[in-house]
């Protein structure tokens, strides 16, 4: 195991992956109990959409650390699930069913540009300076999400955004796991992280914020699986549907645009969290990465679980020592468990997991000082990259202002040629995107 895994060779142990693989898991637990309630919106039953989000996530944090060793795991991706829930279905009325094939579709596209080469070439394009800036947008974005969802940080109707009531029972909860985490994790506590939500579980039992399982429910329903095969209304199968209607371009575009960028933020900052960018800053062996990712949204639409992507969390697990797919097997066989205890793991509360997404997004931020802050073509774009995710609530929005940032640079201080022209076509596809969607 340790030499098909590359244990000690990366500097880790068992002990180290399988706590990192369990911080991974139980920062993205929500996903099992938020994916089918979204999903439940396109008219997919819950226990339906529960099965295919549990199953759908084992087998592709299996493959990936199987086939690419690395320790990133995959699961339904939020903001996809919303856009085919609340856009295809709800907005263009479309049967479930022809979305999950939409999925399909545009999981294909992807695949296809990963096996010419295309995918790992446009992140090649990008200047390093600005690949760095993902990864700290992006740990600005998570810790952006830990403070919101305990609370901490709430909407306001004048000023945007401002701080919300600690006193409460959740962000009493919230303020205790940031404290054990940072506390933790300045002293190397090994598995801070991770001791952090578990204490924080068990403080919100008393508190009424962990919400403690009543009934057990064992039950499956595979209805889903296989949904672009489906027939719809009229005896048409749901594919065939999908691959005739006018909108299945645009539609399929704006999920490859979501998809593709976000999975490039994503794997970059769980690479250099997990130390294995090159001396370029460039992502190592990152083509079996993409393909599996790639891979992942076919096998999302097929199960009807909605579009399966890296996810930005499993830099938790990495903060904690993961540097290996071993991390991987444990996430996988979690999801597993939670197909049939989800009760159990729901009692992971957004309150419970703040801390940890606080600090690790405070350990992203540590690259700033690598950008080439005196060099305007690279530091205008940064900053509106590592502001504009958080602020945007969207990875790929703030990627896509930061490249036509760069654009505008580069064109304003007569440097037009240095752009390479993979660079040019993400920047016209942003520009698209959000003209034309």
């Amino acid at each position: 195991m340790d030499k098909f895994f590359k244990i000690s060779e990366r500097g880790s142990s068992v002990s180290n992956e399988i706590i990192g693989g369990l911080t991974t898991f139980l920062a993205m637990a929500y996903i099992v109990a938020v994916n089918p309630g979204i999903l439940e919106a396109a008219g997919i039953p819950f226990t339906a959409g529960l099965t295919a989000t549990c199953i759908g996530a084992a087998i592709m944090c299996a493959v990936m650390g199987l086939v690419a060793n690395r320790p990133i795991a995959l699961a339904s991706g939020m903001g996809i699930n919303a856009i085919v829930a609340f856009s295809f279905c709800g907005g263009y009325g479309l049967d479930w069913r022809v979305s999950m094939s939409i999925v399909l579709i545009e999981g294909v596209v992807i695949l296809l540009l990963v096996m010419l080469g295309l995918r790992k070439a446009i992140m090649d394009a990008i200047p390093a300076g600005i690949r760095r800036a993902i990864g700290i947008g992006i740990g600005l974005f998570i810790a952006f999400i830990g403070l919101k969802g305990a609370g901490i940080i709430i909407p306001d109707g004048s000023t945007y955004i401002s701080m919300g009531d600690l006193s409460s029972p959740v962000c009493l909860v919230a303020l205790f796991s940031l404290v054990v985490a940072i506390v933790l994790q300045v002293m190397n506590v090994r598995g801070a992280l991770f001791i952090s939500i578990i204490a924080a579980v068990i403080l919100g039992i008393p508190l009424g914020v962990t919400v403690v399982p009543t009934e057990w429910s064992f039950s499956f329903d595979f209805s889903t699986f296989a949904a672009p095969l489906q027939t719809v209304e009229g005896g048409t199968m749901a594919i065939i549907e999908a691959i005739t209607m006018p909108l299945v371009i645009p539609l399929a575009f704006s999920l490859l645009m979501s998809d593709f960028f976000d999975t490039m933020g994503t794997v970059t900052a769980v690479a250099q969290q997990a130390e294995f960018l090159d001396e370029d800053d460039n992502v190592e062996d990152i083509q079996p990465i993409l393909a599996v990712d790639s891979l992942a949204a076919v096998v999302g639409g097929f199960l009807g679980a909605s579009s399966i992507t890296s996810y930005v969390e499993s830099t938790s697990g990495a903060a904690e020592g993961a540097r290996t797919g071993l991390s991987n097997l444990v996430v996988a066989f979690l999801f597993l468990v939670c197909a049939f205890l989800a009760p159990l793991f729901g009692m992971v509360s957004s309150s419970a997991t703040c801390g940890a997404l606080v600090v690790v997004g405070y350990l992203m931020m540590t690259d700033i000082g690598e950008i080439e802050w005196n060099q305007p073509e690279i530091a205008f774009p940064a900053f509106i990259i590592i502001t504009c995710i958080p602020f945007t609530y969207s990875i790929t929005n703030g990627i896509g202002l930061g490249f036509i940032a760069y654009g505008l640079v580069m064109i304003a201080t007569g440097r037009i040629k240095e752009i390479k022209p993979l660079m040019w076509v993400s920047i016209a596809a942003f520009l698209a995107m959000f003209l034309l969607l």
